[in-house]
């Protein structure tokens, strides 16, 4: 390349001898280029290609450049077409004008150089007046067969032209720049480690920002472009035709070039309820009513404000779900659904006909964790959501009406979702007052089961609604039509001691619940009922009663037919006693042994056992009902319960307990 410069005083005489030695310079060297080349050509074999670059072409008289140039090529003598050709380099050294001048230069230069389809036309722009990119694009236009330039910009005082910026900008108008930048953030890595210069937040395409929303109204524009874009590739793709990429303020998918949508949208103090609804969308695979959008916004807002910074993805969904109670048992409200059957019914006010079947009524019956405490309700509505409304209205004076109601599927296939999005105002109003109403409380539930969604998502609008207000103690109403039945009682046992009474100790359970009832009006608090349970089989507490306390025993097997022989020492009536017996099993040996010392016989009416806990601190429970049978008198029954590390222990200890609950009569 050929960089010598010359001053020459104002005389024609010594202007033309100035250029004629400038070309003869240029002449010389190609000559001296050309010996070279074909020296090591013949020696090695070896194939050159000859580049020339005027070095101040910008700023020289556009014939001169041409006559230098010819000049050149004539010297080199072996331009040819393909790759033969000789590459003429005109670079804007310094960029001194507008970008047009320069393309007006490159085209007056394309049109009178001589053997055009002999000659390479590069470019070589920099950016002195930050035009560079303009002056690439436009020299190319104007005839440009190629650009000389460098990574981001990099290159001396301001820089070359930027290679990745204008391939890219090619791209984006359907040209292919015939590089590969689907991998940016590794070019950026390998760049910026050589050169020890950082990439601008802003710069183009490369920049951390670059494909960043902040403002409200921007965000809002690419969150209903990439909606509308769904719909269109959707079309497309059942048509077979080509999915075109058109989304406001994204000029390239991100995707194309190796980056994520992860920071498409990113939120501040200015940002609005369309970018914080699409990352939830995003993140959470939730589209929310817009409604809910603007009360979510607010939290954000007033979020972001407090605190004086950018909101991450991370923080959005965080404060999405402390809001709404929404995802793991981390973010668990007051109220969590544990289970749920919704049943119908016919609705007691009207009456079908042949043409149409009669209204049903929907029946919720469910086991709630109400501050941590699994709780049994029942309500009815005309839909699964009144019916748990109904019930929260009954059991916990929790009175709200439903507003609006939204949903949608998550995913596809068998792992399909429901999601529902529920608004709630206050009940006690009419229906006109209740679309007025300017306080209200959203809720989201996620759920495989339609109706589920629909509960947790009541559930949600509940827990934000209630705040930390004091619940009244839950009861069951067990009197005269009561509202609990004997299913809610056995729940309520379960729930609280794990226990799974069998269906006949619940039914005698029952009709003791309901007399511990009577005295305040059916209504029994769950602690009283628990009460009641521990009292009544002196569950987990002494019997002070008992005339019969089994202290110790040995259990062995006898020959091959599974007989059992018990040996044990008991306190009867307050006085130790051995006693041994034989049965075929240790339910029956130790009836053998009770029976011995009574009147009458004892006999085992019903057995069950599970166990509760797990790992270490499992135990047996078990569950024997027995049968008193004393001639000339009425047969009395009743239930034992027990619970021990080993299995048989627990059903002796039973056996035990239900014996010192029927009054045997020891023999004389």
């Amino acid at each position: 390349m050929d960089s010598a410069q010359v001053l020459t005083p104002a005389r024609e005489d010594l202007i033309r001898r100035t250029l004629e030695s400038v070309a003869a310079l240029a002449i010389k060297h190609t000559k001296i280029i050309r010996e070279l080349t074909d020296e090591y050509s013949a020696k090695y074999g070896t194939r050159f290609k000859y580049e020339y670059s005027p070095e101040t072409f910008s700023q020289t008289e556009p014939d001169f450049a041409l006559e230098v140039c010819e000049a050149v090529k004539a010297a080199w003598g072996k331009a040819g077409t393909g790759d033969e050709r000789i590459i003429f380099n005109l670079p804007a050294t310094v960029e001194i004008a507008p970008p047009n001048h320069y393309a007006d230069q490159v085209e007056y230069f394309c049109q009178h150089i001589s053997e055009r389809e002999k000659i390479a036309i590069s470019l070589h722009p920099h950016n002195d007046r930050g035009q560079g990119m303009a002056a690439a694009e436009l020299a190319l236009l104007a005839g440009g067969d190629r650009v000389e330039g460098c990574l981001f910009g990099n290159g001396e005082r301001t820089g070359n032209v930027d290679l990745v910026n204008l391939a890219l900008n090619f791209y984006t108008q359907g040209v292919s720049p015939n590089l590969d930048f689907s991998d940016i953030q590794s070019v950026i890595e390998v760049v910026t480690a050589c050169n020890e210069l950082p990439i601008h937040p802003r710069h183009p395409y490369a920049g951390e920002l670059v494909f960043t929303a902040f403002s409200g109204s921007h965000q809002d524009a690419i969150k209903k472009g990439f909606e509308a874009q769904r719909i269109r590739h959707a079309e497309a793709a059942k048509k077979g035709e080509l999915q075109y990429w058109d989304i406001p303020y994204l000029p390239i998918d991100p995707a194309d070039i190796g980056c994520t949508y992860e920071a498409v949208i990113r939120v501040n103090a200015q940002s609005g309820k369309a970018g914080i609804a699409y990352l939830v969308q995003q993140h959470l695979g939730l589209d929310l009513p817009r409604k809910m959008q603007v009360a979510f916004y607010q939290v954000v807002q007033d979020i972001a404000d407090r605190e004086a910074r950018e909101m991450r993805p991370e923080d959005i969904t965080t404060a999405f779900r402390e809001t709404y109670h929404f995802g793991s048992s981390k973010y668990e409200g007051r109220l969590v659904l544990k289970s749920f059957k919704i049943s119908s019914e016919p609705s007691p006010d009207t009456t079908g006909s042949d043409e149409q079947p009669a209204d049903e009524r929907r029946l919720f019956d469910g086991t709630i964790s109400v501050d941590g405490a699994l709780r049994v309700m029942r309500g009815d509505g005309n839909g699964p959501l009144s019916a748990l409304l109904d019930a929260l209205r009954t059991h916990l004076d929790i009175d709200f009406i439903i507003r609006e109601y939204a949903e949608h599927s998550i995913g596809e296939g068998s792992n399909v979702k429901a999601a529902s999005y529920v608004e709630l105002v206050r009940g006690g109003q009419d229906i006109k007052d209740a679309r007025k109403a300017t306080e209200s409380w959203w809720g989201v539930g996620v759920d495989s089961d339609i109706a589920g969604s629909g509960l947790r998502a009541v559930l949600s609008a509940v827990n934000s609604a209630i705040g930390d207000r004091e619940l009244p103690e839950l009861k069951l109403n067990v009197g005269f039509n009561a509202k609990s039945a004997q299913s809610d009682v056995a729940n309520a046992i379960l729930n609280s001691l794990q226990l799974e009474l069998p269906r006949r100790l619940q039914g005698s359970f029952f009709e003791v619940v309901q007399r511990a009832a009577r005295g305040t009006g059916g209504e029994l608090s769950y602690s009283d009922l628990i009460k009641v349970f521990r009292e009544t089989y002196n569950y987990e507490q002494p019997d002070p009663n008992a005339k019969i306390q089994l202290k110790k025993f040995k259990m062995k097997s006898v020959g091959d037919n599974g007989h059992k022989n018990f040996s044990g020492q008991f306190i009867w009536d307050g006085q130790p006693r051995d006693l041994t017996g034989q049965g075929n099993g240790s339910l029956s040996a130790i009836l053998t042994v009770l029976n011995s010392q009574i009147d009458g016989t004892l006999s085992v009416r019903e057995y069950a056992e599970h166990s509760i806990g797990e790992g270490s601190d499992v135990q047996a429970v078990s569950y024997v009902e027995l049968a008193y049978n004393v001639e000339g008198q009425k047969r009395r029954t009743a239930w034992g319960i027990a619970t021990d590390t080993d299995i048989t222990a627990s059903g002796l200890r039973a056996a035990v307990s239900a014996a010192n609950k029927l009054g045997i009569v020891q023999k004389q």
